[in-house]
């Protein structure tokens, strides 16, 4: 297998990982009694150990790197990723959770001084209004408070994205994150253990999302990003809300609307235009 093909493989593993987390938790979260609260502990225990095993067999020690800032911030994106998945489908919760995503790391980079020629700035009015296109009411909208809540579970992602920016060992620094992050997920879960449900499928569904689509999918994206572009792992990206939308039609029966179709086309076709054209010099 040649450099470009071995890429190409990794990345499309790791893009079907992403919108596997959205599938699995829905699947969970719908059709199982486990709850949001122990959902999230156990993925992000699950995650840790794989991540913790990932790192040692690769570099030999212990797992070094992360802060609690971080890990915090991974935390918040992981409950209300799983709250909110109570009640959105798996399409528009990964919409919502990636255009949050990446509007929070754009409208970061405004802040700090970066600059967008004309057809950016159409880019980034394309995808906030389709965002909040897909949050006004209607028949068809979905339920405010889960939307908000992932469109929070995005800025959370957002902001830990930001936060390991320049990380020297971007694996290593997320498996100590999770790592940190545990006690956070177990404090919750203690917190609520009064409305606390489980069930063998349930624990399953999110073993195999901390595991295995969060784990060993961070894993392979961090691997093939070696040879991406930034542009190219930006653009990318854009396929994970269309295949947890055709996950979700396939495997949970979930019915797309017109409403999400033009917010999925104002969102992703924005994005698009803010990743693909290069920035204004000054």
């Amino acid at each position: 297998m040649n450099s470009q093909t071995r890429v190409l493989v990794l990345t499309s593993l790791a893009m079907f990982a992403f919108a596997g987390n959205s599938l699995l938790c829905r699947m969970a979260l719908k059709g199982t009694a486990i709850d949001p609260a122990t959902f999230t502990s156990i993925r992000v225990l699950s995650g840790a150990l794989a991540l913790w095993l990932i790192v040692s067999m690769r570099t030999g020690t212990r797992v070094q790197g992360g802060t609690w800032p971080s890990a915090l911030a991974l935390f918040v994106y992981a409950a209300a990723f799983s709250v909110a998945y109570v009640d959105l489908s798996a399409g528009t919760g990964a919409l919502l959770l990636f255009g949050a995503v990446q509007a929070t790391m754009i409208l970061f980079g405004l802040w700090k001084g970066e600059r967008m020629n004309g057809w950016q700035g159409v880019g980034l009015a394309m995808a906030l209004s389709g965002l909040i296109a897909l949050l006004l009411p209607g028949l068809s909208a979905p339920p405010l408070g889960s939307a908000i809540l992932m469109v929070g579970a995005g800025i959370a992602w957002g902001a830990y994205s930001l936060r390991g920016k320049g990380a020297g060992d971007p694996l290593a620094a997320t498996a100590g994150n999770f790592l940190r992050a545990v006690p956070f997920a177990m404090v919750l879960s203690l917190a609520l253990q009064a409305t606390a449900r489980v069930d063998a499928e349930g624990i399953a569904y999110a073993i195999a999302s901390g595991a295995i689509t969060s784990g060993v999918g961070y894993a392979i994206w961090y691997t093939a990003l070696r040879g991406l572009t930034a542009t190219s792992a930006a653009t990318v990206q854009l396929s994970v809300p269309v295949i947890a939308a055709i996950g979700g039609i396939i495997l949970l029966g979930e019915p797309v609307t017109l409403r999400l179709l033009g917010a999925s086309i104002a969102v992703l076709g924005g994005i698009a235009l803010v990743v693909l054209r290069p920035k204004s010099a000054g």
